[in-house]
């Protein structure tokens, strides 16, 4: 798009379903890079992607023309599709439907980062869902806690 200028971050957050864990700290770092490379593929930037056993965080830069979704769907789709054609997991792998997509400013971005980087050391003080019901309450998004995510239990 010609003389369109735009600086779009956002920080993305989805879950293994049933926040199972899944995702093994031997080979996590390797679906990450997998998670790049989708990402790059769709000329979009990484800025930070991290998290824990049962879900992910992702700093992402869009083009005005992404949408955020079919982003999203990409990324699930292929880790799937990643995860079980290298049999990383017993049974089947899946991720949760939905996802959080938190607008963040420039002048945040450190502090994003940071935050994502230290996913191990926050979760072992806050859980997964009081951490992602905090997100959704600072930045205002209106929700129903029973449609958040498919939980084992509360």
């Amino acid at each position: 798009m010609a003389n369109t200028y735009s600086q779009i971050y956002l920080h993305l957050v989805f879950a293994v379903k049933f926040r199972m864990s899944q995702i093994h700290k031997d080979w996590k770092e390797l679906l990450y890079k997998y998670i790049c490379g989708t990402v790059n593929n769709k000329d979009e930037k990484i800025f930070a992607i991290n998290g824990v056993s049962d879900h992910i965080h992702i700093l992402v830069s869009i083009k005005p023309s992404t949408h955020v979704s079919d982003l999203v769907r990409d990324i699930k789709v292929n880790s799937t599709k990643w995860i079980n054609g290298h049999k990383l997991v017993s049974g089947r792998f899946a991720w949760q439907e939905g996802f959080g997509a938190f607008s963040v400013s420039r002048s945040q971005i450190t502090k994003v980062i940071g935050y994502i980087d230290k996913q191990e050391a926050h979760h072992q003080k806050v859980s997964f869902k009081r951490e992602y019901i905090a997100f959704l309450k600072k930045h205002e998004v209106e929700f129903d806690e029973k449609y958040l995510f498919e939980w084992f239990e509360d």
